[in-house]
Formats: structure tokens, C-alpha cells, sequence
């Protein structure tokens, strides 16, 4: 199999459908479009993992923080389990340890268990985090309710925040910063670098939840392509998308087409994917945040999943492997041939 995310297809029939056991505590289980599960009396719990060279610990334990919010839940603790590579030292460990904590103190969360292996399975380091939150008390009597994809239903407008294909962006411009740098200016290389700064999506979570929100989806590997998709699916909606009005930062134009990578299809990690039945005043609230936002489409009763450019209409495909791998492997293959 291809790295990243198995396909939808693969994950439906090899683990969605083999999960048959339910617990009448488990408000919201595994589902497509699903990424954290909801139980009785306000507890939530979420997990994301990757390779620390591409996602630094701090993004993970942010990619956590951003689910739990879009779930209108406090981070509280956090258990980390941490793969070591055979040739690991361990300076990388502390250092490792050093900046989750540091994270998680400025977020108030506790490390409540963090277990570090040495194995031959992995040849980086490689680290699982997984976050548990609780909703305020105020809010426990509307656990059923809390922005999942099944939210979102026929004649909703459909919002994003920020932009698309901030994380990729980011990473794309420090891994491949010596062949940006020989068509474009350092500034446009540093700009993008600095898009890790938009990775926190907990101000829009709690604008939309006061604000007429219906769904809530962190985008993430894929891009907006497939958290269109995983919305689409989990909810059993169509969809109807004008492709010119999703968000994109010009520098993620210019690094995208020169690196021969699709932004739609692109780690989209800081952008928040929402249904609203009155868009406008959904984004208005983010206007007046002062965190940008825009409505792209609506949410249809139907199967079709439509994307609009001007008087081109095409058909979302499933989601395939994220683009920021293809473009990886490029980069280490220059590495490895010096560049030839």
C-alpha cells in the first residue's frame, strides 16, 4: 500500500466494517469523517501520530488540541507513546520530551503517560499522541450534539477558515527551500515557512459554536478535497463547490506549481471545514473575529459531489494519498543523487 492514509475503500472494508461491539457510553464511535469519539458524561478523546520530521510534536499535540475544540471540549491530559529507531540518541528523546512539554504548559494539559521504544520497525523516531478532553459543565446537556459531520444536512452552506494547504505549505517550503530559492525571493520562502503559525483552530471553533455552526472538520492529510469528501460522506450529503472561492494564499499557489504538487490535495492542517444554515452570518462573526473565512459552496440532497470552475463542472473522486508525499520522496531523492 501507498504511504499515508489507506483509501477510503480500504478502510471501509477492512476496519469500519469489522467494528460490530457498541457500548451504550459511546455517544459517537469510528465513522467515516469521524476523528475523535464522544462518551457519556462530556468525556472526548482523540489520537493523531506521524514521523517527528514531518510532524513536529508540537503539531500533533496541536492537531489534538483543534479536534477537541471543534468538539467544544477542554484539553486536559495527554498520553504519549514514543517509537525510537536503533540509532537514536538520547538527546533526541529529551529534546523531544522538553518541547511537548513545553507545549502542553502553555496549553494547561498534563502529560499523563509518555512510554519511549526502541525497535528496528521504524527508522525515524515516531511518536503517537492521545488527547482526552471534557465539555464545561455547562454544556454536558447537549453532549449529543456537538458538530460531528452527521451534523450537516441538505442546504447548508459550507465555510472554511483561513486557507487551504497551510500545513503543506509549510512543509514544502523548508524541505524544498533551495529550489524555491532559484526561482523566487527568500521572503516568499520565509512567508510560507511561517504558515505553521496558523495551525491553531480553537478561535474559530469557539466563534462558530456561538455562532450558528451545524458541523465542524478539521482538514488534514488529503486537503480540502478529502475533508469535502469525509463531510460528504459522513453526513450522506451531496455537495455543490465553486472551486475559485476556496481560500489559498498566493504562496501557496507559487510553491505548489513549481513543485508540480496539487493544492486541493494537500495537507490542509489550520483550516476549519464548516456547515452553517446561514453561512453569512457565520462568516460575518469570523469577519468581526478578525479571522478570515469564506462560504464555498453548499451542502445538497443527493449523492453528486460537484465541483465548479466558472462553466467547468467536475465530480469529487475519492481521496487519494496526500500530495505532500509524492513531493517528499522527490525531495530525498535529490538529496540522495546531489541534486542531479
Amino acid at each position: 500500500m501507498k504511504t499515508g492514509k489507506v483509501t477510503e475503500n480500504v478502510q471501509r472494508r477492512s476496519i469500519l466494517q469489522l467494528i460490530k461491539t457498541k457500548r451504550q457510553e459511546v455517544i459517537n464511535g469510528a465513522g467515516p469523517g469521524e476523528d475523535c469519539a464522544i462518551f457519556s458524561q462530556g468525556l472526548v478523546t482523540c489520537m493523531q501520530d506521524g514521523a517527528v520530521s514531518l510532524f513536529p510534536i508540537e503539531m500533533l499535540l496541536q492537531k489534538c488540541v483543534n479536534i477537541l475544540a471543534a468538539r467544544e471540549a477542554e484539553p486536559v491530559a495527554v498520553s504519549l507513546q514514543i517509537l525510537l529507531p536503533e540509532n537514536a540518541e538520547e538527546k533526541q528523546l529529551k529534546d523531544l520530551m522538553k518541547a511537548a512539554e513545553k507545549f502542553c504548559s502553555q496549553e494547561q494539559i498534563q502529560i499523563v503517560s509518555a512510554d519511549a521504544k526502541v525497535t528496528a520497525a521504524v527508522r525515524e523516531i515516531y511518536v503517537t499522541a492521545s488527547a482526552v478532553g471534557y465539555f464545561r459543565k455547562e454544556n454536558l446537556q447537549n453532549e449529543t450534539e456537538r458538530h460531528t459531520v452527521r451534523e450537516a444536512k441538505p442546504g447548508q452552506d459550507i465555510v472554511i477558515s483561513k486557507w487551504i494547504g497551510l500545513e503543506g505549505t509549510a512543509i514544502l517550503a523548508d524541505r524544498h527551500r533551495a529550489r524555491i530559492l532559484e526561482r523566487y525571493p527568500a521572503w516568499l520562502s520565509d512567508t510560507a515557512s511561517e504558515f505553521r503559525k496558523y495551525m491553531s483552530t480553537v478561535p474559530e471553533a469557539a466563534v462558530a459554536a456561538k455562532s450558528g455552526v451545524c458541523a465542524m472538520h478539521n482538514l488534514s492529510e488529503g486537503g480540502i478535497f478529502a475533508g469535502l469528501w469525509e463531510l460528504a460522506e459522513g453526513a450522506g450529503v451531496g455537495l455543490n463547490i465553486d472551486l475559485k472561492k476556496l481560500p489559498i494564499r498566493q504562496e501557496t499557489v507559487e510553491v505548489c506549481n513549481y513543485l508540480n504538487v496539487n493544492p486541493y490535495e494537500l495537507l490542509s492542517g489550520g483550516s476549519l471545514l464548516m456547515t452553517a444554515a446561514d453561512g453569512a452570518a457565520l462568516a460575518a462573526a469570523f469577519e468581526e473575529a478578525g479571522i478570515p473565512a469564506a462560504i464555498v459552496g453548499r451542502t445538497t440532497d443527493g449523492n453528486d459531489r460537484i465541483i465548479r470552475n466558472e462553466d467547468e463542472v467536475r465530480y469529487l473522486d475519492r481521496p487519494h494519498v496526500d500530495a505532500i508525499y509524492g513531493a517528499l520522496r522527490e525531495a530525498l531523492s535529490d538529496k540522495e543523487t546531489g541534486g542531479k
